[in-house]
């Protein structure tokens, strides 16, 4: 009974410090006006892609030729593309495709990359050889150009540009994922747990990982910003989205030849990208001061 009662005491004790830290995180999170103001922009953006059907009138695949290179107008807000498409509703509809190779591609990056990461951190040797090398040879290039050659090797679409952009991001995650790993892997607890007979898969998944997802999460959040703008770059090279799916990118790149008979879609679409980017580089940078364990230790 006396046991239980000092286990329970002792939990309570341990889980105080981690609330808060946890407070403390999030009141600079919120304090912080940049992370506040991206994260509006950014709500936007995903509330309008999500509830696209609600939010546009016209269809943004439906052509009228009459209508064509149109001024903004009461019937088309931000006028129409050189087809007579409403360009307010490919730009929304646009965002789904955009958000969706975001979070896909980084979502693939963290997933192969951070695996690499802990294997090289955690093993060492070897396996840290191995792994480092390829991430070396994918370094090579640079990003744009990894992902240019990788989708140009499997053909254009979305589904490939998704694929090309996440793995070009890979060797990011997979550094900043080793570094943080040969960070946590000295702590104390991490040590403790070892020579309480923990095993590598306990070590791992409960004290490696989860003391390790900080820079993580910030990195996610601006590969996310890099990965739709690599993927717009892409699209208007004509590698990426393919006519008539109403993309960023590929709007810019089917219109810039009527820039100066019209230049609504070329300013409109470039306008959503950088806004993107932009609230999105503003959330991550936020999310870097909160999570900076150096500031939090002054706190």
């Amino acid at each position: 009974m006396f046991t239980s009662k000092r286990k329970k005491v002792k939990k309570l004790a341990d889980s105080e410090p981690q609330k808060s830290k946890y407070k403390k995180t999030m009141k600079r999170i919120f304090f912080n006006k940049k992370a506040i103001l991206g994260a509006i922009l950014l709500i936007i953006i995903a509330l309008a892609a999500i509830f696209a059907p609600y939010v546009t009138v016209h269809d943004p695949i439906q052509q009228n030729v009459r209508n064509r290179l149109q001024p903004p107008s009461s019937e088309h807000w931000l006028g129409t593309d050189n087809f007579g498409r409403d360009i307010f509703s490919r730009i929304v509809y646009g965002g789904r495709i955009s958000l969706r190779i975001g979070f896909i591609s980084v979502g693939i990056a963290v997933l192969f990359g951070c695996s690499m990461g802990v294997l090289a951190g955690f093993y060492g040797g070897w396996v840290d050889n191995i792994i480092m090398r390829i991430v070396d040879i994918m370094l090579a290039l640079p990003g744009f150009l990894l992902a240019l050659a990788i989708i140009s090797a499997l053909g254009p679409g979305i589904n490939n540009l998704m694929i090309a952009v996440g793995i070009s991001y890979i060797p990011v995650f997979a550094r900043l994922m080793r570094s943080a790993v040969l960070a946590v892997i000295e702590k104390d607890y991490v040590t403790a747990a070892r020579a309480l007979g923990g095993d590598d898969r306990q070590l791992i998944f409960k004290h490696i990982i989860p003391n390790s997802l900080s820079p993580i999460i910030v990195q996610a959040t601006l590969a996310m910003a890099g990965s739709i703008l690599s993927a717009a770059g892409l699209s208007f090279l004509g590698l990426g989205a393919q006519p008539p799916t109403p993309e960023w990118g590929f709007m810019i790149a089917s219109a810039r030849q009527f820039i100066r008979l019209s230049h609504y879609a070329v300013t409109f679409s470039g306008l959503a990208i950088v806004i993107t980017v932009l609230s999105l580089n503003l959330v991550g940078d936020g999310l870097r001061d909160a999570l900076d364990p150096k500031t939090l230790e002054h706190q």
